[in-house]
């Protein structure tokens, strides 16, 4: 396979497709796109300018929402996607419409150039998930990785280079957010009960006390499927006995991350690094699990519980839980929260990537007030790192904000 997918943008395959994407969404994924004309507007004004567009990431779906916003916007959009995308049979299908690869969790020097030449661009329109994976949380945005406004940054210091002006470019913060459209109630007793069966358990009181039940013997499999010290758990838990029957949540799954992370790095002979977020250190598990498979070598293994595959499966995991905490449902039981976490329940019991829709949804999505990065470019010039962070964090606040 390649090392690097380029988008090979076909305007009028594309169009075509925007052109049934509506329908498409509608019957396929059931969903369907709200956008206040006023947030259409909003980037309609910017027509002009080189636009960075970053959104949150809370489902699998989010590439298609905001292709339906392109449809209706009537414009063509450049999207960085997972390299993982572009080996499955569809591949082509998201280059035609714009896509191209990266690599995560490893300096993309393919995709990092092309980028850069991509955003020198006039009217260049990229879409980038700075959350750098799947959030599964409809009502919470993550922290958001600093690369996609360092590469604008780094686009108009090389047009200042080449002698012009630094040029208007326009960081955009989309925030999508998932409503289900009818009763889900059916649907979440379902999903319980599915689990419920599969994990073995006899569901008892209402739903959210089913859900902890639920989410207890999952966290039991983990500690005992990845031989969790029980004195780890403890002491993570506050306890100085013996492991209580419900020690705090939080710090189960922690105590779990935290095990597993070093487990996976050390078998691997990857350096930890504890101060980088657990996404960034999984894409490195996963990296270095692909290149030992490529290579078909294999380090000799203390079982087969970190063999290659199963090392794979316990960095889905990691990814799968990585934003989770309990509490969640507890402080506003919406049934997008519950819902939000009974698929991540049923990817982890069920081994599947995407469960299929719970129901008819719609996906609002709202136009934050764009960042102007020319007016930090000098504030760039002099202090990269702080000026990074101060405009990374804001795009992020203002993506919050309107979730």
């Amino acid at each position: 396979m390649p090392d690097f997918y380029p988008p090979r943008l076909n305007p009028v395959f594309a169009r075509l497709c925007q052109s049934l994407a509506p329908l498409v969404a509608d019957v396929e994924y059931r969903l369907r796109l709200q956008v206040d004309t006023a947030d259409l507007d909003r980037l309609a004004a910017l027509h002009d300018h080189r636009l960075l567009l970053l959104p949150n990431h809370p489902s699998h779906h989010d590439w298609l929402a905001v292709f339906l916003l392109s449809a209706r916007l009537g414009d063509l959009f450049h999207y960085l996607a997972a390299y993982e995308q572009f080996t499955h049979p569809t591949g082509w299908l998201l280059q035609a419409i714009g896509a191209y690869s990266v690599k995560r969790g490893m300096g993309d020097r393919a995709s990092i150039a092309f980028t850069l030449d991509l955003l020198t661009q006039e009217r260049c329109r990229l879409v980038v998930f700075p959350e750098g994976g799947y959030s599964f949380q409809n009502d919470t945005v993550m922290p958001f990785r600093p690369g996609p406004v360092q590469l604008a940054f780094q686009a108009i210091n090389r047009l200042v280079k080449q002698g012009a002006p630094p040029p208007d470019f326009y960081a955009v913060p989309l925030s999508l957010k998932y409503r289900y459209r009818g009763n889900m109630q059916p649907a979440i007793h379902d999903t319980l009960l599915r689990l419920e069966r599969a994990l073995g358990i006899q569901g008892q009181g209402d739903c959210y006390q089913r859900l902890l039940a639920v989410a207890d013997c999952v966290l039991d499999q983990f500690e005992q499927s990845y031989g969790v010290p029980v004195q780890a758990v403890v002491e993570s838990a506050g306890q100085t006995s013996e492991r209580s029957p419900s020690p705090d949540r939080n710090e189960r799954i922690q105590t779990i991350k935290r095990h597993v992370l070093q487990t996976c790095e050390q078998q691997l002979g990857l350096t930890p690094a504890p101060q980088d977020p657990l996404r960034e250190r999984v894409y490195r598990i996963q990296n270095a699990v692909n290149a030992r498979a490529d290579s078909q070598t294999e380090v000799v293994e203390t079982s087969e519980l970190w063999s290659n595959d199963a090392i794979q499966t316990a960095a889905a995991r990691l990814l799968n839980f990585d934003a989770i905490y309990d509490g969640y449902v507890a402080a506003n039981p919406t049934p997008e929260r519950f819902l939000d976490t009974l698929t991540r329940l049923e990817r982890s019991v069920f081994s599947i990537d995407q469960p299929p829709p719970k129901g008819d949804r719609r996906v609002i999505i709202r136009v934050g007030d764009p960042l102007n990065l020319k007016d930090f470019f000098t504030a760039y010039t002099q202090n990269r790192q702080k000026t990074l962070k101060q405009v990374t964090e804001t795009l992020r606040d203002r993506v919050q904000a309107n979730v």
